[in-house]
């Protein structure tokens, strides 16, 4: 069953590593909440026939809409589309908007899964990266999400960062662990073209990142989610029973998610759909019936692709089925590259699918794009 992912493009403050669509600005905010709800009405009759298994609140910072905007935005979702029984409704927020007030409005409008933007216990971790939150702002809105009676809670956090020792690594880990949270997202710090962050090290400012740490980092995590019954199931998310994320875990397994909002992506029928990244741009095109969009329909090869991409990074890996439906030449190529690679030991194939063993999985991209199809 398809997911429904709204983008929220709004941010206290620019932290220095992000390329997400974003604005600091709120001087649009009334007329986007507006138009985010209009696409909402204008697109429910491509989805009549599919409830929605999910809905996800992205941004950007979606914890910066007021409890009356959210409304705004819920009420469109409710009159236009079913939702399944017991649907996930997972909100992104920022520790330092999750006051209790706030935690109470969102779970009165049915919030039941939160994932919480707190990338690191270290306060000056925080600071460079330009978070609005400090430590203990980050420990105490979980605890309060929980006491409040939000049990499923997922915790971003990053790691590979210059001046982040393996012990402080570690650290981290062990502040996590001693949270009432059923799910963990770790990314390695990464510097994107464009970014604060890219333009700090260009000037000498701040220093570069390290892929020798970032992997140590990596292997740490490998080791301490199977020594504290965390399922490591893709390469950045782990979960303990019960806890993985339904709508991302929709994602990596190819089914259908419908995208609302400035930048946001739909998926459906094998074709891709890109709303235009810019909010005054997408303010306006609302008001001519439809949000101003891209649409790829995706060829056999670059489905394929996307399925060896996504496989390989989660514990269930790529399904061969899957493949065969495209075209079973995929498969018999797929096979052909597997005889001379390099890392042709880390994968192995059972029955019904082909995975690639976790001890790989940092360079999981990387090998996964060694078998991609290239059309001629």
């Amino acid at each position: 069953m398809p997911g429904l992912y709204i983008h929220i493009p709004f941010c206290r403050q620019a932290c220095t590593y992000c390329d997400f669509h974003f604005s600091t600005s709120s001087l649009y905010r009334p007329q986007l909440v507006s138009a985010i709800a209009k696409e909402l009405d204008h697109r429910a009759s491509e989805w009549q026939d599919e409830p929605m298994n999910t809905v996800y609140f992205g941004g950007g910072t979606p914890s910066q809409l007021s409890s009356q905007e959210l409304e705004e935005i819920l009420n469109a979702v409710n009159k236009n589309y079913r939702l399944t029984n017991g649907a996930e409704f997972t909100f992104e927020a920022n520790p330092e908007d999750l006051t209790e007030e706030y935690l109470k409005s969102l779970k009165s409008i049915g919030v039941n899964r939160l994932s919480i933007g707190i990338q690191s216990f270290r306060d000056d971790d925080l600071i460079q990266m330009n978070r609005a939150h400090n430590a203990q702002q980050a420990i105490r809105c979980v605890l309060n999400a929980a006491e409040l009676g939000i049990h499923a809670i997922s915790i971003d956090l990053i790691y590979g960062i210059p001046a982040l020792s393996d012990a402080a690594w570690i650290e981290q880990l062990e502040t996590a662990k001693q949270l009432p949270i059923n799910h963990l997202s770790c990314y390695a710090l990464t510097v994107e073209q464009g970014t604060p962050l890219a333009k700090l090290i260009k000037q000498g400012k701040r220093s570069n990142t390290d892929d020798e740490q970032a992997e140590r980092h990596f292997r740490i995590l490998q080791q301490w989610a199977s020594e504290n019954n965390f399922s490591h199931y893709e390469v950045s998310n782990l979960a303990k029973p019960g806890g993985k994320a339904v709508h991302n875990s929709a994602y990596w397994s190819g089914e259908s998610y419908l995208g609302i909002g400035p930048s946001a992506h739909s998926f459906q029928n094998n074709q891709r759909r890109f709303n235009i990244p810019n909010n005054q741009k997408y303010i306006r095109s609302l008001e001519d019936g439809d949000a101003a969009h891209e649409i790829e329909n995706l060829q056999d090869h670059e489905r394929y692709n996307e399925i060896i991409l996504t496989g390989m990074r989660t514990l269930n890996g790529i399904q061969k089925q899957k493949i065969k439906e495209i075209n079973p030449k995929y498969y018999l190529y797929f096979h052909k590259l597997l005889e001379n690679h390099p890392d042709k030991d880390s994968i192995y194939i059972t029955e019904t699918s082909i995975k690639l063993n976790p001890s790989a999985w940092f360079r999981a991209d990387g090998i996964a794009s060694d078998f991609f199809y290239l059309s001629k």
